[in-house]
């Protein structure tokens, strides 16, 4: 499976549960962590947990497990790490507090997914 369609595969599990304002975020060569953050909010808890298991059922199906998942319990933030892609399922709340996608936003690199 490509990059490219990784993030597909990615944006549209979280957009089969309604995810708002999903974004991709180009980091590659920005940092050594990931080449991709994609990020999007949830308008209450249970919506965020049920983001996320939709996005670890569609990566399951396709042969990707996550390294490693963070915040599930809470669903306010929950980080899943992919290797290249790390995805950040917020609260609404949350995601205006710490606006992840504006401080790695370098004017050219964020890509605003539409299904």
């Amino acid at each position: 499976m490509t990059i490219q369609e990784t993030l597909q595969t990615i944006c549209k599990a979280l957009s089969s549960k309604k995810a708002e304002d999903i974004r991709i975020v180009d980091i590659h060569g920005m940092t050594d962590i990931a080449d991709y953050f994609v990020v999007c909010s949830g308008r209450s808890a249970p919506q965020v947990k049920a983001i996320y298991d939709a996005l670890d059922e569609a990566m399951s199906k396709q042969g990707l497990e996550a390294r490693r998942s963070e915040g599930v319990s809470e669903g306010r933030w929950i980080a899943v790490d992919y290797n290249d892609v790390i995805v950040h399922i917020f609260h609404k709340e949350a995601r205006e507090i710490y606006a992840l996608d504006a401080l790695w936003n370098n004017g050219t690199n964020v890509t605003v997914y539409n299904d």
